[in-house]
């Protein structure tokens, strides 16, 4: 597959990096040297200097073969002249990176017609995520299936959980009723995430990720130590296109919310156009401001200034001040490794965000949806099996089934099954996977 990425910043970065495990014909395109050269010494991917809306460069690479353009420049006018002129030059799938979520939802305009196959706005996407977040109120990561049926859930362990030193098979016999599968574990210290067998020990602060099935999530808290608890109560710092997304998100679903705005013509803006959430105008590091505007009486505390100290920072003073949950926006991509280490429960990029939602339109046509977790350079997809799949051939513990990765779950006729080894996969089964980025392949042909 020959992919064009017009853009090296942070999303194009990431992205190129995912492809370069599979090895894919990736060029990226752009005019700052510097960022060129340091994926060429860290990336096997080919860089081309110079601007991406030019068609005499675009010809050189040959847009004629390619397959995907992807544009994450940082302006969206220049996303949207890269795709229409690359889709005029013959590639076969145009994505434009968007700030403008007008024109995503309902909009009357049909980009396709210019040559705008798909859009995505890095905003809405983490708007989204942080709603999520607050749903799943004990957990720093979710990601849905199926409309919920099976959930990934991710989680820090603490001296409060019970599975603590206990290997994964143990956890599993004494917890029997329960059903649920660890997929993996970011251990502090060790750069390979961990794929856990039956000998796997839990540790104190080992970020956990579980595959649960709806109707076990209730029962997930006991075993992590924590106690389920609802959010009403929303503050929300900074009042960016980010933060008045999450507003207008959270205020549907008749959360109470407050938004702190330092900038006064900013504040009046918002306050007019967003109902039902109380616009305050003032510094949200001012101390005095939050204890006036009832910090303690919080359920959760969102930080979504453009600054990352600044979120960082303001998290760490409401978790001081009794905030059960609170989120921080970084930029810096180095910051996410580090949330559960000084206390915040999530901390989420919105480039990220974006890069994993347009990495699953590379994937192959049996894959349903594909979801990456923080911290942990791996993916979980959902495969939905057609007819003849290897897969199918042999019950799950006679399948040559790569280490690197570990069935999470199996949807048969809308109900959720466990991956147990005597369960043999079916066609038409939408089935979890989560997977090393060095055993894709390997597990792709497998249900193919």
């Amino acid at each position: 597959m020959k992919i064009i990425i017009a853009g090296a910043g942070d999303v194009g970065f990431h992205l190129a990096k995912l492809l370069s495990y599979e090895s894919q014909d990736t060029y990226i395109i752009d005019f700052d040297g510097d960022k060129l050269e340091y994926i060429n010494s860290h990336l096997d991917v080919i860089t081309k200097k110079g601007d991406a809306t030019s068609i005499k460069l675009l010809k050189e690479i040959g847009i004629e073969s390619a397959d995907l353009l992807i544009a994450v420049t940082d302006s969206q006018n220049t996303n949207f002249t890269i795709s229409v002129i690359g889709k005029s030059l013959g590639v076969k799938k145009t994505i434009a990176r968007i700030d403008n979520s007008e024109f995503l939802n309902e909009c009357e305009v049909d980009f396709q017609q210019f040559g705008l196959d798909f859009m995505i706005s890095p905003q809405e996407l983490a708007a989204n995520e942080i709603k999520m977040l607050l749903n799943q109120s004990s957990f720093n990561d979710t990601v849905a299936f199926e409309s919920g049926l099976f959930n990934v859930m991710g989680t820090p362990l603490t001296y409060q959980s019970p599975i603590l030193d206990l290997t994964v098979k143990e956890v599993k016999q004494q917890f029997s009723s329960i059903d649920f599968t660890t997929i993996a574990i970011k251990r502090q210290g060790v750069s390979q995430t961990i794929i856990p067998r039956g000998d796997t020990k839990y540790q104190l602060d080992d970020q956990v990720y579980f595959c649960v099935p709806n109707y076990s999530m209730k029962d997930l808290y006991p075993i992590i130590g924590r106690k389920q608890y609802h959010i009403k109560n929303v503050m929300i710092l900074g009042g960016s296109s980010i933060g008045e997304k999450t507003a207008r998100n959270l205020c549907k679903d008749n959360f109470k919310v407050k938004l702190i705005e330092k900038n006064r013509e900013k504040a009046e803006f918002l306050a007019e156009t967003l109902n039902n959430t109380l616009v305050i105008n003032g510094d949200g590091r001012d101390l005095e401001l939050l204890e006036e505007e009832n910090i303690r009486d919080t359920d959760a505390f969102i930080a979504v200034t453009g600054n990352s100290e600044t979120n960082i920072m303001s998290c760490l003073v409401a978790k001081s001040k009794g905030v059960k949950k609170t989120i921080a926006l970084v930029e810096n991509m180095d910051y996410i490794d580090i949330s559960q280490t000084i206390g915040i429960e999530s901390l989420i990029n919105k480039k990220l965000i974006a890069a994993s939602n347009i990495f699953r339109h590379i994937r192959k046509g049996e894959i349903l949806a594909l979801a990456n977790l923080h911290n942990i350079d791996a993916e979980v997809f959902e495969f939905e099996v057609k007819k003849g799949a290897k897969v199918t051939a042999l019950p799950i513990k006679e399948l040559r089934f790569p280490r690197e990765a570990v069935f999470g779950g199996i949807i048969r006729d809308e109900k959720a099954i466990m991956p147990a080894g005597n369960i043999q996969i079916e066609t038409g089964d939408k089935v979890i996977v989560f997977c090393l980025p060095e055993a894709i392949s390997t597990v792709e042909r497998l249900f193919k």
